[in-house]
């Protein structure tokens, strides 16, 4: 580098104060299309950045959405479910059969699974 920096300024004294300014609109030029070039990387990836945002929002957007909407069927269920266990004795029999045919229900599906996976 200082080597160039050495023939430059030789080639300055030699050729004159014209070719100087040639020289460094040259050099300019070039820089600047560099930097035009950086630039426009730099642009296209901030378009991109907020494109791929804009679209994990909707995504997220739409999850609020189905986790409201769930957390209204477990909220009318959980209703539901102490409705009949505040009520009579004839309900807490009807619960009790409920309660024993989820569990072998689970544990049913459960099975199935496992045998599936093998």
């Amino acid at each position: 580098m200082v080597v160039k920096l050495v023939d430059k300024a030789l080639l300055l004294t030699v050729q004159g104060h014209g070719s100087v300014d040639d020289m460094l609109d040259t050099e300019n030029k070039r820089l600047a299309e560099n930097l035009a070039t950086k630039v426009s990387r730099l642009k296209s990836l901030a378009y991109e950045i907020d494109r791929e945002a804009d679209d994990q929002n909707e995504y997220l957007d739409g999850m609020d959405s189905n986790f409201l909407s769930a957390t209204g069927l477990l909220s009318g269920s959980v209703k539901r479910f102490s409705t009949m266990v505040r009520s009579g004795r004839d309900n807490r029999r009807i619960l009790c059969y409920v309660s024993i045919g989820l569990v072998l229900a689970f544990f049913l599906l459960y099975y199935m699974v496992s045998r599936i996976q093998r």
